[in-house]
């Protein structure tokens, strides 16, 4: 069992297209407001997130702590373009963000806002009250490799990757008990993002497709 399984990943794809997580055994619920969050329309428990706060390109940028247990490794992590830079380190926050979320069950947390607008906020809003229904968190490593990067004309970016979720796993929040499942082709999930630079200069993730089991990402 993936932390996405494939039914609630087909389900979300319609909105963010399966964002870096998911619920074992299901957990399609949504929220009902969804149409009031603003943006829509345009491991150690305390573990923070290297880039929160004092970023340098003067942006503040909200904290975020990621559930105990719980570690996303980037790769890379840098290019050496300052641009390209931006839009991995942004990404990479908005990942965290939403296993904060979870953690938090907090699904319209400040960073999940900060960090996407228009359908990847409202499917990751969705996204994270599919765990607060399941009554699930996230703990384990997720791997996201080969991040490239491009530019668009009309000034967004495109962002492609892939996750190892083979050794990232949903945990029961009342028992403790971490629902551990055997790698198979479909831990191995690419990734195909849309990101655009908002007026205070952060990237924002605004839409997002996905292929589990694509042949791209097999070790």
């Amino acid at each position: 069992m993936n932390r996405r399984p494939a039914l609630l990943a087909a389900a979300a794809m319609t909105a963010v297209a399966a964002l870096s997580l998911s619920a074992c055994g299901g957990g399609d619920g949504g929220t009902k407001d969804n149409d009031k969050i603003a943006g829509a329309d345009s491991g150690d428990g305390a573990k923070k997130s290297p880039s929160a706060s004092a970023s340098s390109d003067g942006v503040e940028r909200p904290k975020v702590t990621l559930p105990e247990g719980d570690e996303l490794v980037f790769t890379p992590e840098t290019t050496g373009d300052a641009k390209t830079d931006a839009v991995l380190r942004d990404n990479a926050e908005y990942l965290r963000a939403i296993d904060e979320a979870i953690e938090k069950q907090d699904p319209k947390s400040e960073a999940i806002v900060f960090y996407s607008k228009d359908s990847a906020l409202l499917g990751t809003v969705e996204w994270v009250s599919g765990f607060i229904k399941d009554g699930t968190t996230v703990t384990g490593t997720v791997r996201y490799f080969n991040r490239k990067v491009v530019f668009g004309k009309d000034g967004s970016a495109g962002l492609t990757y892939c996750a190892d979720e083979s050794k990232g796993y949903t945990k029961d929040r009342k028992t403790k008990k971490t629902n551990v499942t055997k790698a198979t082709k479909d831990s191995y999930v690419f990734y195909n993002d849309r990101l655009r630079k908002n007026s205070k200069g952060v990237w924002q993730v605004t839409k997002s497709t996905s292929e589990r089991g694509s042949e791209v990402c097999q070790p």
